[in-house]
């Protein structure tokens, strides 16, 4: 053997020795920790892991479980959203983990108190005991966490007063006890909170009152506060400035009051809303704000002209104040990255500034009930991604904007009580709207006729799309790495609206995906029904009263077999009540009242559950016995006191896909075997609506 080989050979026994050293086999779960999370886990006996976990195998493989690579201790138990349905126990196994550095129960349906004896696994970095049944007050015992950096405690139902023991921990980095029921004021321990590293702090949706404490400056690495969903009054403490790494504050629904600081156009975020705020100051540093909302306060006269300033703008929502003047121009300065821009319900006038030719990314708009007059935006043919359009409850005065129909990403159309005008259709004309869910025309002067196949390309209400439960709003995402999952969190925007239902005007604050729905009343529209609306299979509310529609209704509309409401009076509707409408299992209000109807009405148990009033005013109509519980026929002159009458309207949506074979059929009958009506009325009767606020 050559000196060149022993070389090579004893190079290499060093290298195995020295890798031997430095990574030694790994170790097996301990029979100790083995028996304390068997204990545990035996303490839930529903809970699924009892089956998971093979008593077999080594205890550092089970699901939700890590060890230690060198010792073999539990460090870690995850186990999110696994039902437990009871309570911790005082001597409960898991407290015998001392090496735990990760207790994660979120979600497990956890009852009852926690056990002072947590505060025993003191090399715990983080807690997390959030969401479905916790009471009590939080335990003293969990200061003496010292190595926490993380706790979240959230969406249970503790209570007693603000549990301000937890913030001598210097170590705290994210903290979260929003939704449950601590009350009193808001207290710190001034002499260490000084040093600690908190980012993230959470005490919304719980019942703490009294001023917001100057106190809360000391948390100087702080980036997120939401202390939203209380009772905190006064005014925002000049010493929030200090906090130069704030970047999102939540105040929402409390009773603060005075000024909003110039200070804080610095943050990203700001959601003040539902509060008693009236002014603004001003800063002299550029404005960083990308979520602005103000709604539901105080604020009056003129709108400021420095929000123009705002050029990463995302979100601005100052509903329901007291602005007036105009809208200012400059916003199309601020309009590039605008995603939401919402001023219902101010003092608002003039026109509506053509601001839109960079407003790409705009979602929703919605400038109702104000007194804004003038044209349409004709720019917001721009804005390609827009979903949610709402105008009503203006003095806009213009034709039907047909180039909308081109935008197929609108859902929601509210151009109600206006003074908009014409015809709704034009032979030259694309109809579009393909993606359309919602569209409330009610209460202008629209006149003219439709054609049998108007709807026929409104393919987004001809098909379930799943989406029940769900509601149009816009998520706003910002990066949260102090949270111990690496989620990234969102701001969820809510689109919302007002609408007339039986009369009562009622304040939508979330608008359903699922709901389909057309109002087409309070206007001048003539001729026939169109035949193709029996293809929109997922319509929930169908208004047409109020207009100059005359023939017979469409036999076809029992194919709309997820129909709710369907109001045709006040119309010159003639010919029999279709019987097949009483096979529509939904269907719990209907009006024909006030038309030309003639015939028996149809008997089941959706017409007999009806008022009188939705048949009176039909002079041709019998077999009303049962229902107006008279033994007569009403005739032409019988009418509705105010009080009595039923006014329906809407609004919600949801998503559909192409229309099926069914619509095909009927728009091929449609163009065989009827005659379009191309000839417009020009007069008909309207009738004054009694509606009643309610907020």
């Amino acid at each position: 053997m050559t000196r060149s080989h022993c070389f090579c050979f004893t190079t290499l026994y060093f290298f195995l020795l020295i890798h031997t050293l430095a990574f030694p086999p790994p170790h097996f779960c301990k029979q100790d920790q083995r028996d304390a999370l068997l204990e545990f886990i035996g303490e839930f006996p529903t809970s699924e892991y009892t089956s998971w976990w093979d008593k077999s195998s080594d205890c550092c493989l089970w699901s939700g479980i890590s060890c230690n690579q060198t010792s073999g201790q539990v460090i870690s138990l995850h186990l999110l959203d696994t039902l437990l349905n009871s309570s911790l126990k005082t001597n409960s196994g898991l407290f015998r983990l001392q090496s735990l550095s990760h207790l994660l129960l979120r979600g497990c349906n956890l009852q009852g108190e926690i056990p002072s004896s947590l505060g025993n696994l003191t090399r715990l970095e983080a807690l997390d005991l959030s969401d479905n049944h916790l009471v009590g007050e939080v335990p003293t015992s969990l200061g003496n966490l010292n190595k926490l950096r993380s706790l979240s405690l959230g969406s249970n139902s503790f209570f007693g007063p603000f549990p301000k023991s937890l913030f001598l921990n210097p170590s705290l980095e994210y903290v979260d006890l929003g939704g449950n029921q601590f009350t009193g004021p808001l207290e710190f321990v001034n002499s260490s909170s000084s040093s600690s590293k908190l980012q993230y702090l959470n005490l919304g949706d719980n019942r703490l009152d009294g001023p917001i404490p100057e106190s809360i400056s000391n948390f100087i690495h702080l980036r997120q506060l939401f202390i939203n969903h209380n009772n905190f009054s006064g005014s925002i403490p000049r010493s929030i400035s200090k906090l130069v790494k704030l970047r999102n504050i939540h105040l929402s629904n409390n009773m603060l009051k005075g000024e909003v600081p110039g200070f804080l156009w610095r943050l990203t975020r700001m959601v003040f809303s539902h509060n008693y705020f009236t002014s603004f100051g001003i800063s002299s540093k550029k404005p960083l704000t990308q979520m602005l909302d103000l709604s539901s306060n105080s604020f009056h006269g003129p709108l400021p002209h420095w929000i123009c300033k705002l050029k990463q703008l995302r979100v601005l929502d100052l509903s329901n104040n007291l602005f007036n003047g105009s809208i200012p121009p400059c916003l199309r300065s601020s309009s590039g990255l605008l995603v939401d821009l919402i001023l219902r319900n101010n003092s608002f006038s003039g026109v509506i500034p053509d601001i839109f030719a960079d407003a790409t990314k705009l979602q929703s708009f919605d400038v109702s009930r104000n007194h804004l007059e003038g044209s349409f935006p004709k720019s917001l043919i721009n804005c390609k991604a827009l979903q949610f359009v709402n105008v009503e409850n203006n003095r806009i005065k213009d034709e039907f904007p047909f180039w909308l129909g081109s935008l197929s990403s609108i859902h929601v159309l509210i151009l109600r009580s206006n003074l908009l005008y014409g015809p709704l259709y034009h032979p030259y004309m694309s109809i579009g709207f393909e993606g359309l869910r919602v569209m409330d025309i009610s209460h202008n002067d629209f006149t003219g006729t439709l054609p049998p196949h108007y709807f026929s390309n409104w393919r987004e209400m001809t098909t379930s799309s799943g989406e029940s439960d769900q509601y149009y709003f816009t998520f706003i995402g910002y990066n949260a790495p102090w949270n111990i999952y690496g989620f990234i969190s969102y701001e969820s925007v809510y689109h919302s609206m007002e609408m007339v239902n039986k009369g009562v005007e009622m304040n939508f604050e979330r608008i359903l995906k699922d709901f389909r729905a057309i109002d087409f009343s309070g206007n001048r529209i003539s001729g026939k029904i169109p035949e193709s609306v029996s293809c929109l299979k997922e319509l929930r509310l169908l208004n047409l009263s109020d207009n100059n529609f005359k023939n017979h209704i469409p036999r076809h509309l029992s194919n709309l077999t997820n129909l709710e409401t369907l109001d045709l009076s006040s119309n010159k509707l003639s010919g029999h009540i279709p019987q097949n409408l009483g096979k529509l299992s939904f269907l719990s209000y209907m009006n024909f009242s006030h038309n030309l109807l003639q015939g028996p009405v149809p008997r089941g148990t959706q017409f007999q559950r009806q008022k009188c009033s939705s048949f009176l005013g039909n002079p041709g109509l019998y077999g009303l016995e049962e229902i107006c519980q008279e033994s007569h026929v009403p005739n032409q002159s019988e009418e509705l006191s105010e009080a009595e009458e039923q006014v329906f309207s809407w609004i919600a949506a949801a998503i559909a896909i192409g229309p099926g074979l069914f619509c095909g059929l009927v728009i091929g009958h449609i163009f065989t075997s009827h005659n379009q009506e191309w000839f417009t009325e020009k007069f008909g009767r309207r009738k004054h609506r009694v509606v009643t606020s309610a907020r």
